[in-house]
């Protein structure tokens, strides 16, 4: 289990509503939004609760600070506490930070390959109007989260700030954009290598046959690639540091390359992070199609653009005609002025509703072409129907097997979609995810998952899915009660199948028997009557 909070990714201070809003949520889709509960507030209902949250911040007028924390507790993929004990969880949490008397809407979420809760915490106090803002919140965090897991019996992850702040955002832009950072690359390809030299020219030398450079700047070393980006050299390793080289290698001194020019024997490139399957290809369709979008998007604003001068340009000439007119036509001067002041009115009028227009269709326009990260990209092909882009999803070294209650065999098409149901959504790691009636299946090619809960109509369905995907002869996987539960949906509907579990098997088996008994018997009773 991880928690920790969200930044905020612009400069504008956070909207409580806007968050309660995005994290309440469903966008549609059955699987995203689990338990909604609100605490501290008068009203249960989002809306209600959202505008009274916004009603404490404004009663705080001295902190000029962000009024508002984004909590994300996470659990590792397969975990599926019961909705008591992530209430539980959600509410130690809260209070371990200081916030149990705070207002505050949670939601969990099941939409990605790990369950998840948002918390949206107003930081201004109910009653006492201050702000809280917690001291070293990771630390508490990863301390919170260490005592619940073993409370709980949860999956232990390893909660100690080994990591920089530079280094978290790199490994998260990794995580959700599918592309290589500088600092993941450095890290990866060369860093070994700049450790082990023992002058500050040898340093020199690999960054250049790495295409980097090393710079002082400010009181710090600085790394910069090829096209000018930038990090600082102990974001990549604390032993990069200006104290720690300087310790090791004495003095700064700068590189005396004497052929600057030369060409480096390799150097980064913002590429797909490294997986199973060749991507150079699909890559290479990624960002042209993304040139050809940011083409489109630019040429639409700039049509929209004309549009708005050639209405203003309609509207101007409307006026001067209309004032023209007026000159010829008799009138008394105070009659002539109110005229001209109407049709000034108007002209302005029009003018304003040219720019509104515009506006309107150039937010439109961009949201039409909004550019996708290379995940992102992936997941929209994915779910379009594009083979390929689902393969790439599920190549990825993080993606992992589903785990839990499961149904799987030996033959399966890996990458097709299941034919009857209609993908819901699709998760990073390639998991798609299809409605049922009153529950969902997680598919990602190799096992189905059905959610906890799930109805007799959506276990049949699953193993009719299962038998599409798999063959007749299954797997399945989890609790002794969701196998009994899996044997006796198959010999309850007569369906074409088999356990590979010999004992399971042998339930069904049973189970099957049983129920013909009964038909049979049934049968008879009619007839007799």
């Amino acid at each position: 289990m991880i928690a920790k909070r969200v930044p905020i990714k612009s400069g504008r201070k956070s909207s409580f509503a806007k968050l309660a809003n995005y994290i309440s949520n469903p966008q549609e889709k059955s699987e995203r939004v689990g338990v909604v509960s609100v605490s501290n507030c008068h009203s249960t209902e989002i809306e209600d609760a959202a505008l009274e949250v916004m009603a404490t911040q404004a009663r705080n007028t001295r902190s000029t600070s962000d009024k508002t924390y984004h909590l994300l507790i996470s659990f590792r993929a397969g975990e599926q506490p019961p909705a008591q004990v992530l209430a539980q969880i959600e509410q130690r949490i809260c209070a371990g930070l200081g916030f149990a008397e705070h207002q505050r809407v949670s939601a969990v979420h099941h939409d990605t390959d790990n369950l998840h809760i948002h918390i949206a915490i107003n930081k201004i106090h109910p009653a006492r109007l201050t702000l809280h803002e917690p001291f070293r919140d990771y630390r508490t965090l990863g301390e919170l989260c260490a005592a619940l897991e073993t409370e709980y019996s949860l999956e232990q992850d390893n909660h100690q700030a080994r990591k920089s702040g530079a280094e978290n955002r790199a490994a998260d832009m990794e995580h959700s954009a599918g592309v290589e950072s500088l600092i993941g690359w450095v890290k990866r390809e060369c860093l070994e290598q700049i450790q082990r030299a023992q002058t500050w020219q040898a340093l020199h030398q690999v960054m250049h046959e790495h295409g980097l450079a090393l710079h002082l700047r400010g009181n710090g070393l600085v790394i910069s690639d090829q096209a000018g980006t930038t990090i600082k050299a102990s974001s990549a390793s604390r032993d990069l540091s200006k104290a720690k080289l300087q310790e090791r290698l004495g003095p700064f001194e700068a590189s005396t390359e004497q052929h600057p020019d030369a060409q480096p024997k390799r150097s980064y490139q913002a590429k797909p992070m490294r997986s199973r399957m060749d991507t150079t290809e699909l890559y290479a369709r990624y960002k042209t199609e993304q040139l050809n979008n940011a083409a489109a998007c630019s040429a639409a604003r700039t049509k929209a653009h004309e549009r708005k001068a050639q209405n203003i340009a309609a509207a101007k000439r409307s006026g001067a005609m209309k004032r023209a007119a007026l000159k010829l036509v008799s009138a008394d001067r105070l009659a002539k002025k109110a005229l001209y002041a109407l049709i000034n009115q108007t002209l302005k009028n029009e003018i304003n509703k040219a720019h509104q227009r515009y506006l309107q269709e150039r937010q439109m326009i961009t949201s039409q072409h909004k550019p996708r990260t290379w995940n992102d990209w992936l997941q929209h092909k994915a779910m379009s129907g594009d083979q390929q882009a689902l393969a790439a999803l599920r190549a990825r070294a993080s993606a992992q097997g589903l785990k839990g209650n499961t149904v799987s065999g030996e033959h399966s098409s890996v990458h097709a979609p299941l034919k009857g149901l209609d993908a819901d959504s699709i998760t990073k790691k390639g998991t798609l995810i299809y409605r049922t009636s009153g529950s969902a299946i997680r598919d990602d090619g190799h096992a189905l998952k059905v959610s906890q809960g799930a109805a007799v109509d959506d276990l049949a369905a699953a193993l009719q899915l299962a038998i599409q995907r798999f063959g007749q002869t299954l797997t399945v996987n989890g609790t002794t009660e969701f196998k009994q539960q899996v044997a006796s949906v198959a010999a309850a509907r007569r369906l074409a199948v088999q356990f590979d579990d010999p004992e399971l098997e042998q339930t069904r088996l049973a189970l099957l028997a049983d129920t013909r008994l009964q038909s049979r018997k049934s049968r008879s009773s009619g007839i007799h009557r």
